[in-house]
């Protein structure tokens, strides 16, 4: 299935986790895939692991909190495949801890990495697709974005303070850009991914015994979900099946924001 033939995707985080995830499966579906990543090393071993071969995968290690680093990242991008249709941000994982023992800079990080670099990207994305419709005259731009956030921005998870928060304002972020760029024609929607097998989820289910059957039986499907199923998300967004879709942050969970634990134990 040749979904993305011929259409081009930037991918940031595209070198771990759901954000990876993503970039090979549209490489699967035929897309032309620009992975970015702040980690050279874990880029080049993404890049390694796909047939680069056929001209349809590049790479671009850069700071996306920085306008410097966005800006060239897109240059990249044009310059390798003449255009940009859809954009994927991912949310990275940072430290651990709650409101009263994290330090300011962990939330400082978070917001950056997080909410600034989706900001950014969103920002210069889209002015790309809008400028496209113009030089063509045509009435409408073309074009989706998609943020991947987390289900801890909408389930109150102390113990990922920074993380947490980050994630809750992507999804408004989200939201805002659907209603201000919809009249353009363009899409913007989010996935917020929970109970993911990511290499984070990996290091806590490793470090604590009871996390992995206590998350197990929080989440109505009864599994830990792979990456790759939120990856469908993702695509799903950018896709044309999706044509009619905006502002909205599509859940993948299990079923565990819709399960009131406490109730389930006294039925």
């Amino acid at each position: 299935m040749q979904q993305f033939e011929g259409k081009t995707v930037i991918v940031t985080g595209a070198a771990r986790g759901v954000g990876r995830a993503i970039a090979e499966k549209l490489f699967e579906r035929g897309a032309n895939v620009m992975l970015a990543d702040a980690d050279e090393a874990k880029l080049q071993a993404t890049k390694k692991a796909l047939p680069i071969e056929s001209g349809r995968i590049a790479g671009f290690t850069c700071d996306v909190t920085q306008k410097f680093g966005v800006n060239n990242l897109i240059a990249a991008t044009i310059d390798a495949y003449d255009q940009i249709d859809a954009l994927i941000t991912t949310a990275p994982d940072f430290e651990r801890g709650d409101p009263m023992t994290l330090p300011v800079e962990a939330i400082d990080r978070a917001i950056a990495a997080n909410v600034r670099s989706a900001f950014l990207l969103s920002q210069a994305v889209a002015a790309k697709m809008i400028a496209r419709a113009k030089a063509a005259e045509k009435e409408k731009a073309q074009g989706a974005i998609v943020h991947v956030s987390a289900l801890s921005g909408r389930l109150s998870s102390p113990e990922v303070a920074a993380h947490a928060i980050s994630c809750a304002a992507i999804d408004q972020l989200t939201r805002s850009f659907a209603a201000t760029l919809a009249d353009a024609g363009l899409r913007v929607n989010g996935v917020a991914p929970g109970g993911i097998l990511t290499d984070a989820l990996r290091t806590a289910l490793a470090g604590d015994p009871q996390l992995r059957p206590s998350l197990i039986s929080s989440t109505p499907l009864g599994r830990i979900g792979e990456t790759t199923e939120a990856a469908e998300a993702a695509l799903f967004l950018i896709s044309d099946a999706a044509s009619f879709i905006t502002g909205q942050i599509l859940v993948v969970d299990g079923g565990r924001s819709v399960l009131d634990p406490v109730a389930a134990t006294n039925l």
